[in-house]
């Protein structure tokens, strides 16, 4: 009897140490071996920057919280948090969270994006937010699955548990085709999913910067994008 009260009241304090918020963000970035290391600080620095923006401050200000919490998480044959969970809600925040995307590279090898989506939803899991939204912002160069869970149970697993995937592609100019071979449609049939679920396209690295913003604006905000390839 007494077992069973005190497993009551763990279980209690463990749900009173949940931080409730907005949205719990996972930022599923690719670190696999078609990113360099100049690529890689490129696409940190692309965050960085635009959860620092006004336009992504305003719209985590305008959630029902006034917050979300966010972690920064690599991918290519293994998975490595970069940036642990992080509470954001102002230009402090915010700037902790940057700052904690400066270190040395963690992933290497080809792509387990199956393994990779398993990882995000994992963290989720784990940490001490409970969110009103659960969310896993992935991004990419290519659709490959060298080792590894299979993609499409791993979606599967991950949109069973009521968490949304959107999609950045990231296409490269050096593939000589767009999207090497349309990345965008695989994206689009094989990557995203749920409720509201879309995609911003990186164009080019010029362009990159500019869509990481769009797309994290539009995911905290709840709005879908007007052009760009959303889950029908």
């Amino acid at each position: 009897m007494r077992y069973a009260i005190a497993l009551l009241c763990w279980a209690g304090m463990a749900q009173a140490q949940m931080i409730e918020t907005s949205l719990e963000l996972v930022f599923l970035a690719d670190g696999s071996g078609s990113i360099d290391e100049e690529e890689l600080r490129f696409q940190r620095q692309g965050y960085a920057d635009a959860i620092q923006s006004e336009a992504v401050l305003a719209a985590i200000a305008n959630t029902a919280y006034g917050h979300i919490a966010v972690t920064y998480v690599e991918w290519a044959t293994n998975q490595a948090v970069v940036a642990d969970w992080t509470l954001v809600d102002g230009p402090e925040t915010a700037a902790e969270f940057a700052r904690k995307l400066e270190g040395p590279r963690a992933v290497f090898g080809r792509n387990a994006i199956g393994a990779a989506l398993l990882e995000g939803q994992r963290q989720i899991e784990i940490n001490q937010f409970d969110g009103f939204r659960h969310v896993i912002d992935f991004s990419g160069d290519s659709i490959g699955n060298s080792s590894g869970p299979p993609i499409d149970l791993a979606r599967q697993e991950v949109l069973d548990k009521g968490t949304v995937i959107n999609a950045l592609p990231i296409l490269r100019p050096d593939s000589g085709r767009r999207a090497g071979g349309n990345l965008e449609a695989e994206y689009e049939s094989r990557i995203i999913g749920g409720p509201g679920s879309f995609m911003v396209t990186a164009e080019s690295r010029e362009t990159f910067s500019a869509a990481v913003q769009r797309k994290m604006f539009l995911e905290i905000s709840g709005q879908m994008p007007e052009t760009d390839y959303a889950a029908k």
